[in-house]
């Protein structure tokens, strides 16, 4: 299947809560819209890899993406090396995207930027005829993705350029909140953590609210760029 947009996570739950209101507006241009965890997030205090498993489901089946797939890396070991890579290599080449969307480059969690150096690094070896992978037993043609994108996540790093999602706002917080486990809900009986908190749910609508005001807006949603993005004519910026 190919897709338009591939978007990647460390851990189930990365993508709704940093770009999944890009997605949605993505989605409703009619484009095809993937999402790969890399692992499935096993070290997480509260749920279970199972209960996480159907969270990511239900989030996708809100979203509205194509495709899910978790490459069962493990969660908090693993590492930028061959082995890993093959298997990312094998993603890309299997969705052929245009843009990937990833983890962003530094933040709280060492796993994020780890990923967020694991993919970069693929996207540019899925493009070499050299490095061979298999699907389903038949040969993998190269693939080389346009451009990569990095969502802002826990940590504050200045966007190289926001999108408005002000107009998909409450559906993308419904994808978030389909992770029941992880998230604010008072009659939980599972230990808190940094993000189970009400106070979490304000911290990311203040992020928005702050990334928004830049532009205008209610809303928005920050990315970094690796390489400076182009554009057509200035009519295109706001």
């Amino acid at each position: 299947m190919k897709l338009d947009v591939l978007a990647f996570s460390a851990h189930p739950d990365d993508v709704e809560l940093s770009c999944s209101g890009t997605l949605l507006l993505l989605l409703n241009e009619g484009k095809k819209v993937g999402m790969v965890d890399l692992t499935k997030g096993e070290l997480g205090t509260r749920g279970t890899p199972e209960i996480r498993e159907q969270e990511a489901l239900d989030a996708s089946k809100i979203l509205g993406a194509s495709v899910r797939e978790n490459l069962g890396m493990a969660d908090g070991f693993f590492q930028n090396d061959s082995a890993h890579q093959m298997q990312v290599i094998q993603a890309i080449r299997k969705y052929q995207p245009e843009i990937i969307l990833c983890n962003a480059i530094s933040d709280r969690h060492p796993d994020h930027g780890r990923a967020a150096s694991l993919v970069s690094q693929c996207i540019f070896l899925a493009g070499l005829a050299k490095i061979e992978t298999l699907e389903n037993g038949k040969e993998q043609v190269p693939w080389k993705t346009r451009v990569i994108y990095h969502y802002i996540q826990d940590r504050y790093l200045k966007p190289d350029f926001v999108i408005d999602v002000t107009s998909v706002w409450e559906k993308r917080m419904e994808t978030v909140m389909a992770f029941r486990s992880q998230f604010y809900n008072p009659d939980s009986k599972e230990p808190e953590t940094a993000i189970s908190t009400k106070e979490f749910l304000d911290f990311l609508a203040s992020r928005a609210r702050e990334f928004g005001r830049q532009i205008g807006v209610q809303y928005a949603e920050g990315f970094t760029v690796e390489r400076i993005p182009g554009v057509k004519s200035l009519s295109q910026l706001l």
